[in-house]
């Protein structure tokens, strides 16, 4: 029995077409449906270039409250594109449980957040990618497909199906 669901997006382009499997995943199975997006640490390339224009303080104010600020307004403008997205779906809405923005490895993450809220099955893209890419799955799909420990619904790219369709 699937109770509970975790959509992992990415916020690609594609990120519409899988919520639309999440939510129709939801209401056949009146699941609750968490959604998460992870975001990445900030690069090595980029600390040093926030140290040359940043003092230590300034840095420091940065890191503890420009990120949680960046990090919340993802968070909001996902909640926004769903409302937008879901004008007539009020029971859609409904069904999103939570919303969240985590930063960290974006696999490890997403099995750390299945994990954490005992969800029954975890939703994520094939890839965020265009269809020009060499390999049929990113690198945070193919980790989270190798280590869940719960059933994994992967939503391939739309127009890689219509392409192996010809």
């Amino acid at each position: 029995m699937i109770r509970s669901m975790l959509y992992a997006s990415d916020l690609g382009v594609y990120a519409p077409y899988v919520m639309q499997h999440a939510l129709a995943m939801a209401r056949t199975f009146k699941a609750d449906l968490y959604v998460i997006h992870v975001v990445e640490p900030i690069g090595l390339f980029a600390e040093s270039v926030l140290q040359t224009y940043l003092d230590e303080q300034a840095l420091s104010e940065w890191q503890s409250q420009g990120l949680n600020t960046v990090m919340a307004n993802i968070e909001q403008r996902m909640l926004d594109s769903f409302r937008e997205e879901l004008k007539d779906g009020e029971q859609d809405l409904q069904a999103i449980h939570s919303v969240r923005v985590i930063q960290g490895d974006p696999a490890q993450v997403i099995l750390d957040q299945a994990q954490k809220l005992s969800v029954d099955l975890l939703i994520v893209g094939s890839h965020s990618q265009g269809t020009g890419i060499p390999t049929p799955l990113g690198r945070t799909a193919a980790r989270v497909l190798q280590l869940s420990r719960v059933p994994v619904y992967l939503v391939p790219l739309r127009q890689c199906r219509r392409s192996d369709d010809v």
